[in-house]
């Protein structure tokens, strides 16, 4: 009996040296597997690509650019503006939306001078064209210079039919212009070309 017992002794640390050793195999497989699905999602997932800068335009504003060029009290003013595009276009490229930032800073004003318009127009240097892209200022509610100076900032939504207006500017800035409106004059009182600086 004794020996029969000693000999099942064996046999039982055996059996529990393989199931000592069972775990030990089957936490090396669950970590190699945490492993493979890290590095999986990572080779999968979206790489970190910077986002591709919006397109920027500038115009340097001046009286002596309007057609013709302004006389009088509001001759000494200038100006700024940045117009940044905000576009999503489909798979085959083409604009489902379309968003403008303006932001439009003017100085060298009469005091009180009201601005009531602003957008931009096609038409390169001392040509007269016509509005394509408002920046949504009225004559009822100007943006009032009190000091002579000031800015504003206004986003627009592009609508659809202006479109192909957006691809216009973005490939060919310079064949358009940026300007502002006062009361005094209704024409425009400070113009500048599109320059794209992003």
């Amino acid at each position: 009996m004794a020996s029969d017992a000693e000999s099942m002794v064996p046999a039982l640390l055996k059996d529990n040296h393989i199931m000592t050793k069972e775990p030990s195999i089957m936490k090396r497989f669950a970590l190699f597997a945490s492993a493979f699905a890290v590095v999986a999602a990572a080779c999968t997932g979206s790489p970190s690509t910077p986002s591709t800068p919006k397109p920027t335009f500038s115009a340097l504003m001046q009286t002596s650019n309007e057609n013709p060029p302004i006389t009088g009290t509001e001759a000494g003013g200038t100006g700024n503006s940045t117009m940044t595009f905000d576009v999503t276009r489909d798979a085959s490229g083409n604009i489902t939306a379309a968003k403008v930032t303006f932001v439009v800073n003017l100085s060298g004003f009469p005091p009180g001078t009201p601005i009531r318009l602003s957008h931009i127009h096609t038409g390169g240097p001392s040509v007269n064209g016509a509005v394509v892209i408002d920046t949504g200022l009225t004559p009822g509610d100007p943006v009032v210079l009190t000091n002579g100076s000031g800015s504003f900032t206004r986003t627009v939504d592009v609508p659809s039919t202006a479109f192909p207006i957006v691809n216009q500017i973005l490939a060919t800035p310079s064949a358009f212009y940026f300007n502002s409106h006062t009361l005094l004059n209704p024409g425009g009182v400070a113009r500048g070309q599109l320059d794209r600086v992003q």
